[in-house]
């Protein structure tokens, strides 16, 4: 049944909320509504805050992290394990994985990961980066912290075969997360023993 409105204002702002990812009609319309309740600079802050994160927000030009400098404040920490570097698909990822309190290194945020089905390649993500990275003699270890999944696996492959040049240690977490788990819905606990209990990657084809 199509929804029928008052206001074309109103349908115009449900339309917009909806195309949120895992909004629907119904919620959209239950946030427009609530917005209507708020003052007018209360929606005005609302607005602003993500017309000025989508035209200011920065990545960092070292792991390309979301920042607001040109280096993030995790690359910038002088007491950060430099020569350590986790893989990891997203933001969402790093967020997750600072929660454990468990990793003390760096990160590499490749952008996504590749799926064909997607439209994604290669290409698409920071990886030549991160073997510029691995090729600089600053990076001792690598530990790819992909989700479980077969997109995961499969760029995680990818990029061993890319650095299996390189003078340097390529890890992956352990399989506490179960397969086909996504890394930011994992509980703490789990994702921080995975770190610690990383295995090395060419090991990973026994298991």
């Amino acid at each position: 049944m199509i929804q029928k409105y008052p206001s074309a204002l109103l349908e115009n702002a449900v339309n917009e909320f909806a195309k949120l990812p895992g909004i629907g009609r119904k919620t959209a319309l239950r946030l427009v509504l609530h917005s209507l309740k708020r003052t007018p600079e209360e929606v005005e802050n609302f607005g602003q805050s993500i017309i000025s994160l989508r035209n200011e927000i920065n990545y960092c030009k070292v792991c390309h992290n979301i920042c607001d400098e040109e280096v993030c404040h995790i690359c910038s920490d002088l007491s950060r394990e430099t020569a350590l570097v986790c893989v990891v698909e997203n933001i969402k990822e790093v967020m997750a994985i600072e929660n454990t309190g468990q990793f003390h290194g760096l990160y590499h945020v490749l952008g996504g990961i590749i799926s064909p089905m997607d439209g994604i390649g290669p290409s698409d993500l920071q990886i030549d980066s991160l073997v510029e990275r691995a090729q600089s003699g600053e990076v001792k270890e690598i530990i790819l912290a992909l989700s479980s999944t077969m997109e995961g696996d499969t760029t995680n492959f990818y990029i061993y075969r890319k650095l299996s040049g390189c003078d340097v240690k390529i890890s992956i977490i352990a399989r506490g997360i179960s397969i086909g788990d996504e890394i930011e819905y994992t509980d703490e606990i789990t994702l921080g023993r995975s770190i610690l209990n990383r295995i090395n990657f060419s090991d990973s084809f026994k298991l």
